[in-house]
C-alpha cells in the first residue's frame, strides 16, 4: 500500500502545479503567481491541510465533505477544467495519478 504521506505531498504538488499553469497561461504570469491566483493557491492548500479525511482522501470532486467556500469552489473547478487537459502534456504522471486518485473514495468518517 502506498504511503499515505506521500500521496497527500504529491496531491498538495498537483494542486499547485494545476493553478500555476492556469495562472501562467491565461493571466499571462511567467514567474509566480497572480494575486487572484496566489490567494486561491493559499486557500486551497490550507483547506487541504485541514481535510477531515487525510490518509483517505478522495478527491475534492468525490468528497462527501464541501469545506470551500461556494465562490472559491468555483474558482478551483475553473482551474481544474482548464489544467486539467492540459496536465497530460505538462505533467502526465501527476495527470494520471490524479485521474486514479479519483476512482478512490471515502470511508465513512462521521
Amino acid at each position: 500500500m502506498p504511503d499515505p504521506s506521500k500521496r497527500f505531498a504529491r496531491e498538495r504538488r498537483t494542486l499547485r502545479l494545476m493553478i500555476r499553469l492556469s495562472c501562467r497561461q491565461r493571466h499571462g504570469q511567467s514567474a509566480g503567481l497572480c494575486a487572484p491566483c496566489q490567494e486561491l493557491a493559499d486557500y486551497a492548500l490550507a483547506r487541504l491541510d485541514k481535510c477531515v479525511f487525510h490518509a483517505d482522501k478522495p478527491t475534492c470532486a468525490n468528497c462527501p465533505v464541501h469545506c470551500y467556500k461556494p465562490a472559491m469552489r468555483e474558482r478551483v473547478r475553473e482551474v481544474m477544467r482548464y489544467a486539467g487537459p492540459r496536465m497530460l502534456l505538462h505533467h502526465p504522471v501527476l495527470a494520471l495519478l490524479h485521474l486514479l486518485d479519483g476512482l478512490r473514495r471515502p470511508r465513512k468518517k462521521f
